[in-house]
């Protein structure tokens, strides 16, 4: 299998092609019509494209390699800064990190990126867009609340602000329905089947689906939860030190946050839920550190519940060891 390291702007990307013992590059519009020309020099026999994670530039590229029948891997751009340091790389440019991709490639061979089903990148669509309009309905709120205190008042802006809230609040309210009318449509089963679970509602099981694909990017709920960046960090070395600290903190914050607050709820009526906080706090354990463990376990309840398609039930004593801290 033949690497090929690409480096992706919004405009342009450009290919590093294995030449000999080093790399050349070519430079092409990240366009379709461009696109196309770069997929017109691959075998999908031979050939294997290496990108980093840069948000939305990278998908159309992504969607017609796939739609060709090429493998292509999706790499957490931490992964190439940390490799360019192992490698002492003091140059920077747009041909040398695609070589530099390529060889990580060369060297690590990554899995191929699994890429979503529409619905669900209609999905994660609609959640950014709901989630910029949240912020927005926030900071004009923050505005219309600032304007207050004033003695004198602009009546012209109060009203323009009071509208642009009312305005926000039907959209959101609208892009909520429509990500619930699709969720129900594509994922009724899992999204009943997460429900069930005591402390996880409508908004929480739709964001899961979400960041799992439906529940296929991920083996088993450890992975899931080391996504999510609730998993415990561990320093050990030698007899000096050895440390267990705070949380991972990757993946996306605010399903972390969604989390976190559902456990509040879980922790009073989710039974299982409610006896790990118990049983933590009563071992010691600060507040915080036993919210997170009950969000590991709302984890862990979900993705049993999905992948064994059944619903949950309060009480119910799993026979395998429970490993939470």
């Amino acid at each position: 299998m033949t690497y090929i390291g690409i480096d992706i702007s919004k405009a342009t990307f450009v290919a590093a092609f294995l030449h000999g013992k080093s790399y050349r590059t070519e430079t092409f519009p990240n366009d379709a019509k461009g696109i196309r020309r770069f997929i017109s020099k691959l075998d999908p026999a031979i050939h294997h494209c290496v990108m980093e994670a840069t948000g939305n530039y990278c998908f159309l590229l992504l969607y017609l390699l796939d739609k060709s029948g090429i493998r292509a891997s999706l790499i957490n751009p931490k992964k190439i800064k940390n490799y360019a340091r192992v490698m002492m790389s003091v140059t920077k440019t747009d041909s040398k990190d695609a070589c530099l991709i390529a060889d990580f490639g060369e060297r690590f061979k990554p899995e191929p990126y699994k890429f979503p089903s529409e619905q669900i990148m209609i999905l994660k669509q609609k959640k950014t867009v709901l989630r910029q309009l949240q912020k927005q309905l926030t900071a004009t709120k923050n505005l219309l609340s600032s304007l207050e205190p004033l003695p004198v008042k602009d009546k012209k802006c109060v009203n323009s602000l009071k509208q642009t809230i009312t305005f926000l609040e039907k959209q959101i309210k609208y892009m909520q329905q429509e990500m619930e009318a699709v969720v129900t449509e594509v994922f009724d089963r899992q999204l009943k089947l997460l429900t069930s679970i005591k402390g996880i509602g409508v908004t929480l099981a739709t964001a899961l689906i979400i960041a799992t694909g439906g529940f296929t990017y991920f083996d088993n709920a450890k992975q899931l939860s080391r996504f999510i960046g609730i998993c415990p960090t561990i320093e050990q070395s030698g007899t000096s030190i050895n440390i267990r600290g705070h949380i991972n903190r990757n993946g996306d914050e605010t399903l972390r946050s969604m989390l976190y607050v559902a456990a509040w709820s879980a922790s009073q009526h989710n039974k299982a839920c409610k006896e790990c906080y118990q049983r933590l706090r009563g071992n010691g354990k600060s507040g915080k550190v036993a919210m997170i463990a009950v969000a590991n376990k709302l984890v862990r309840q979900a993705f049993a519940v999905v992948t064994s398609n059944n619903s949950y039930i309060d009480g119910f004593v799993s026979t395998k060891p429970d490993t939470t801290v």
